[in-house]
């Protein structure tokens, strides 16, 4: 006959995939209840892990019907659990995830896929800001169809909101046709504000869009704060793969660990016969990605209809369209669950909150 004490034993060998400890010390098995071979239990999960919630009930399921064979029928129901983030460095952002999109060149379409994982990040149910660090070319206002220049209230910045993303980039603050010439020590002064001034609330993530190339601006955020890492972006073509991997040397230079591949514009299929052409080369980014034993996210064809939603600052709109979704959820997916797999062997130690 199953009981509880069974039934926290077998859950206490799953792992929370936010914090990576099992979900019994940390408080998050609620309210089981058990009726003869029945088995219900309320699962709590924070907002972090939301492209993950579905596929934690049903593990959570299957591991109890694994170890339990008196049980006939088991129950999962997600429901909220509450960890807000810390403080990060002296900067002081309040996030628990700091990803950083780059690549080696421009052209390769770093923006569009930096603010489409913003967007499936908060559909999916995490909270998300949107930060644009390419200073010299910032795209994503364009892209999300949002403007307007951010006030300041008790010296802190209020980001431009695209939906329920705050989202901060220095495109706000200069006209279109108007180019910014700034020397290292502007570009540092601008992103730290950016990072340390903007009032952007409790994060789940922030996702930075970087500039391409290998420059200061890197520099200033592996020195401001804790990066949990950095997704590169490539086409697949060789010209392009050479200088994404001179961004992955930086990155590795500076201790930023590298989370991921994305190959973009990996491929056309023609819209009228359906045929593919590689017009870039083809899988040159998971080549590379092996070599270096890098996790290769996923791929991106050239899509006309993503091209145009970006130009018309309706890139929201690729969630609503099955195919487009699904490459980027699941890039999304792969990146959330190697954050998950990552933290569980190698859990972080709890902060201490500072007495004064």
């Amino acid at each position: 006959m199953t009981d509880l004490a069974a039934v926290n034993d077998v859950l206490s060998k799953f792992k929370d995939p936010e914090s990576g400890r099992n979900i019994v010390v940390m408080n998050q098995v609620h309210d089981v209840q058990i009726e003869g071979d029945r088995v219900a239990v309320k699962l709590g999960l924070t907002s972090h892990s939301a492209p993950l919630w579905d596929d934690c009930c049903n593990n959570v399921r299957q591991l109890l019907l694994d170890n339990l064979p008196d049980l006939s029928d088991v129950s999962v129901e997600r429901v909220e659990h509450l960890r807000p983030p810390q403080p990060l460095g002296q900067i002081g952002l309040t996030a628990k995830s700091v990803i950083a999109v780059a690549s080696g060149k421009g052209g390769v379409g770093k923006s569009t896929v930096a603010a489409n994982l913003a967007l499936g990040l908060k559909r999916a149910g995490c909270q998300v800001g949107l930060m644009d660090a390419d200073v010299y070319g910032p795209s994503i206002p364009q892209l999300l169809g949002v403007e307007g220049r951010p006030e300041v209230v008790e010296n802190r910045i209020q980001p431009i909101m695209a939906g329920d993303i705050p989202v901060m980039s220095i495109g706000f603050m200069v006209p279109k046709d108007e180019a910014v010439i700034w020397r290292g020590p502007m570009l540092h002064g601008a992103i730290t504000q950016f990072l340390r001034d903007t009032n952007w609330g409790d994060l789940d993530y922030l996702i930075i869009d970087m500039p391409p190339g290998t420059g200061d601006i890197a520099l200033t955020l592996s020195q401001s704060l804790p990066l949990t890492g950095t997704v590169v972006v490539c086409t697949p073509q060789q010209v392009a793969l050479i200088d994404a991997l001179k961004a992955i040397a930086m990155f590795r230079k500076v201790n930023i660990p590298v989370l991921g591949v994305v190959e973009n514009m990996s491929g056309f299929i023609c819209p009228d016969c359906d045929a593919r052409h590689d017009i870039f080369g083809s899988g040159g980014a998971r080549r590379e990605a092996e070599r270096l034993e890098i996790p290769m996210l996923g791929e991106i064809p050239i899509h006309v209809a993503i091209r145009e939603r970006g130009d018309a600052g309706q890139t929201d709109v690729n969630f609503e369209d099955e195919l487009t979704a699904g490459y980027y959820n699941s890039i999304i997916n792969v990146l959330v669950n190697n954050l998950a797999a990552a933290v569980a062997e190698d859990p972080p130690r709890p902060q201490l909150p500072v007495l004064d």
